[in-house]
Order: structure tokens, then C-alpha cells, then sequence
């Protein structure tokens, strides 16, 4: 005889699946955490190291909200002397969010970036990653001496090719990094504990 289809039987069943489901999404994030959080740790070492001058320690610092927005910062040391500091900052590019760490010396100078993450058009924006001409240009970069915007908007930055938005995103990436250094620097570079 067969089971017949009533509303009972029907919540019954579909109670089942979503508490077999549900037990199995929950054993694929017990597995997967401990990897994800190492792989995002590696990827955080690494892009300390591209965007700061040799240091011997890093010290994470409380976030630093400017404008409403927290920024995350690690402080650089070499010998127990500042070298830099190192400033999640993101934005919103052509394609999504566009996040970069942006390295400052002590000076105020951009030391270099690293994009962490990024939804840019393959091809075009995404070029923010691989571009050499559009990376060499943030060596170095005072911000005291160029203008931090596009030279289609009348600032010192080289626009990727077809890709003025994802260069623009870019750069206010990197400004907002500098407002948060200069924020630290104010502060005395205190990490507001």
C-alpha cells in the first residue's frame, strides 16, 4: 500500500532533509574553519611583507574608524622602532568591494599595496593585480607631494587601460589608507588601547 501524500507526511519528510542538510553544512564548516583561517592568515603574512619596509614584529592594532568607517592597522617594528604601518582599506570598484593593504612609513609615504581582495572584470579591472605599470606607480607614492586621484580627474595616478573606475576605486582605497595613517599619526600612533 502506498504512503499517502498528505500535509503531515509532506512536513514530516521535509523536516528530515532540512535537518539532514543542515547536519551537513554544519560538519563541512567544523572541517573547512581551521584551513580558511590559516589560509587567510598566510595570505594577511604576505601581504604585510609586499607593502612594508623589513620589520622584525608586527603588532595588531585596534581598529581606527575615520569617517565612520574601521579600518584595521598593524604597526611595523624593526628594533623596536616604528617602519611603517600597514591599513585594510577597500571601496567599491566596477565589479564589487575592492580590498588592498596600503603600507605608510612613519613619514607618510606609500610604501606599496597588495590587493587582498577583488570583483573586477577579468581582463580589465583585474588588472589592478598583475598590471606593472599600474602597481610600480604606488612605490614610493608621497602623498604630500602628487595628487591621490586619476589624471582623467586631474590627479597623478595612470588609469589602467579601459579601466578608469577599477583605477579610481584604487586610488580612493589608498587615500582612505593615508587618512587612516594620518588619524594614527595624530593620535601618536597609539593603538587606542
Amino acid at each position: 500500500m502506498a504512503i499517502q501524500s498528505n500535509l503531515k507526511n509532506m512536513t514530516v519528510v521535509l523536516t528530515g532533509v532540512c535537518l539532514v542538510c543542515s547536519a551537513l553544512l554544519g560538519g563541512a564548516y567544523v572541517l573547512t574553519k581551521g584551513p580558511i583561517e590559516k589560509a587567510a592568515q598566510a595570505k594577511t603574512e604576505k601581504s604585510l611583507s609586499a607593502v612594508l619596509p623589513g620589520f622584525d614584529t608586527v603588532e595588531e592594532m585596534n581598529n581606527v574608524s575615520v569617517d565612520g568607517t574601521d579600518y584595521h592597522c598593524y604597526k611595523a617594528l624593526q628594533g623596536g622602532s616604528v617602519v611603517g604601518y600597514a591599513i585594510e582599506s577597500g571601496t567599491i570598484g566596477f565589479g564589487g568591494p575592492l580590498t588592498l593593504m596600503v603600507g605608510v612609513t612613519p613619514d607618510g609615504v606609500v610604501y606599496n599595496t597588495s590587493v587582498l581582495s577583488h570583483s573586477e572584470t577579468p581582463g580589465l579591472g583585474a588588472k589592478c593585480t598583475s598590471d606593472a605599470k599600474f602597481m610600480a606607480q604606488w612605490k614610493g607614492f608621497d602623498p604630500s607631494a602628487k595628487i591621490l586621484s586619476v589624471k582623467k580627474d586631474g590627479g597623478d595616478v595612470d588609469a589602467i587601460t579601459a579601466s578608469t573606475i577599477t583605477s579610481r576605486a584604487y586610488s580612493r582605497a589608498v587615500q582612505a589608507a593615508v587618512n587612516v595613517f594620518r588619524t594614527l599619526n595624530d593620535e601618536g600612533g597609539q593603538d587606542n588601547e
